[in-house]
């Protein structure tokens, strides 16, 4: 997942094509649609009043209305977008890894 964000958000990464956007946001998408549930029941065993858990749901309310955003109707518009999902797929990646941290 991790790998896929660094596509779009890499400092030396070259612009995707057009096809290649397409398969990335479909990608990010997916990897966020997986992430979120993890996230979230991660976030549950935490008590209401801890930061991490608020941190957690914070992140997730950001990558669901990324989800709901549609990409631009041109390429730098559309990479934009897809750079928004890849930084959502990194901080939902670390939430999961610190959440389950917190509860080992």
């Amino acid at each position: 997942m991790r790998s896929t964000a660094l596509r779009l958000l890499a400092e030396d990464a070259e612009p995707p094509s057009p096809e290649e956007l397409e398969t990335l946001t479909l990608t990010l998408r997916g990897h966020m649609m997986l992430l979120v549930p993890a996230v979230e029941d991660a976030a549950q065993g935490l008590p209401e009043d801890d930061v991490p858990r608020a941190c957690a749901l914070a992140c997730i309310g950001s990558a669901r209305l990324r989800l709901g955003q549609e990409p631009g109707r041109n390429l730098p518009a559309g990479i934009a977008h897809a750079q928004g999902l890849a930084r959502s797929v990194n901080a939902l990646c670390d939430h999961v890894e610190n959440l389950t941290e917190a509860h080992r």
